[in-house]
């Protein structure tokens, strides 16, 4: 093959590098195993790298015994599943995507107004079930045009949607429902997640230019499908997604665009980029800059300095003024699924206190050394 456009923004998501980076301190603070409700994104690669580590994933709070710690996923959950999740006294951290909170608030508050509410989502998809519970007897999912023309629908209408969706799949719905309810109320801003729209619109200004686009992602993941979707409509003849290097097809050749899913780490897009092997080299395509940030849950924060501190106090050490995990922008989720492996096979609660610790400090040097950086 000739060339490969590299696309940005692809990958992580600001959402994604919390939740990972929340269940990678959970690992590494608790002996296995971990629990977490729901896969804690939607890619097989991430989720593998935990699974080695200990963590049990369920779709089930039944399924998890009572003493252990448990995280939900970034898709959230039904209210339901949080209270149950909490009970028992059980440590728990809410890894859901600020994104997704703000679905489920405009939901409560739009139900508890009297509003029927029409969500846009996938029938089963983690986020959709989760969102549809804020709200059961108020709430329609509707995934096509013909869902909307069969609604019937008495008082004040709103509208809503998982944020993962792709434009295609929100125009069209959107324009029916609002032609269907004209006074319906929608959001201020788009329930679309900014990831979602910025890897869109980063894929369709590119498509134009290639013979074949590359979309790295899992099955299950809706901005992953949603990313090959939008090549598709934007009339390449040749879209593959893929999940890892042996997925990929032999015969792709001329120019070939790779951009990969919210969930998908970079590390395969590089092993991609590598078996693509192009004549003429890589060139990076860049679209909107990315400098989204979202803290840790404030639960997860103050139970790692907490075990910091410990630590600290135990070797005679200064107490940390600051929690170590209050701002951890400065390490890259990708970075910490590497840095997994060196968990494997521990089982001794000091050697876990030493790595809390130790990760810690990287922290808060990286921190200090940002700081004194500043002009």
């Amino acid at each position: 093959m000739d060339r490969v456009l590299l696309v940005a923004p692809r990958g992580f998501c600001a959402g994604v590098e919390m939740a990972i980076k929340a269940l990678a301190w959970m690992v590494r603070m608790y002996e296995p195993p971990v629990y977490c409700y729901h896969e804690i994104v939607h890619n097989k690669a991430v989720v593998d790298r935990f699974r080695e580590v200990g963590v049990v994933f369920v779709d089930d709070i039944t399924e998890v015994p009572v003493d252990a710690p448990l995280m939900l996923s970034a898709h959230g959950a039904a209210p339901a599943v949080v209270v149950a999740a909490r009970g028992n006294g059980r440590f728990m951290v809410n890894a859901v995507c600020p994104l997704v909170t703000k679905v489920h608030h405009e939901a409560k508050v739009r139900s508890g107004k009297g509003f029927q509410i029409i969500y846009i989502g996938h029938e089963g998809h983690d986020e959709a079930v989760g969102a549809m519970a804020v709200a059961p007897e108020a709430m329609h999912l509707v995934e096509r045009v013909e869902d909307v023309e069969r609604l019937e629908l008495e008082g004040p209408v709103a509208l809503l949607a998982q944020t993962t969706l792709s434009h295609f799949d929100w125009a069209d719905v959107q324009a029916a429902a609002q032609e269907k309810f004209p006074h319906m109320w929608v959001p201020g801003q788009s329930d679309l997640c900014y990831a979602t729209t910025n890897r869109q619109s980063a894929l369709k200004a590119v498509t134009p230019q290639v013979d074949a686009v590359v979309v790295i992602g899992s099955a299950n993941s809706s901005n992953t499908v949603a990313l090959a979707n939008v090549a598709r409509a934007m009339g390449c003849s040749r879209v593959v997604r893929v999940n890892s290097v042996s997925e990929l097809p032999t015969d792709l050749a001329g120019v070939v665009a790779v951009t990969a899913g919210a969930s998908a780490p970079e590390e395969l897009v590089q092993q991609i980029i590598e078996r693509l092997a192009p004549r003429n080299g890589v060139h990076k395509v860049h679209d909107v800059p990315e400098d989204e940030y979202f803290p840790l849950p404030r639960d997860l924060r103050n139970a790692v300095a907490s075990m910091a501190a410990v630590f600290a106090f135990g070797l005679g050490a200064p107490v940390p003024a600051v929690s170590p995990a209050a701002d951890d922008r400065l390490i890259r989720a990708s970075d910490v699924l590497a840095a997994l492996s060196t968990l494997e096979g521990r089982s001794n609660t000091d050697q876990r206190i030493s790595s809390v610790a130790s990760t810690a400090s990287t922290v808060v040097v990286a921190m200090h050394t940002e700081v004194s950086a500043a002009p």
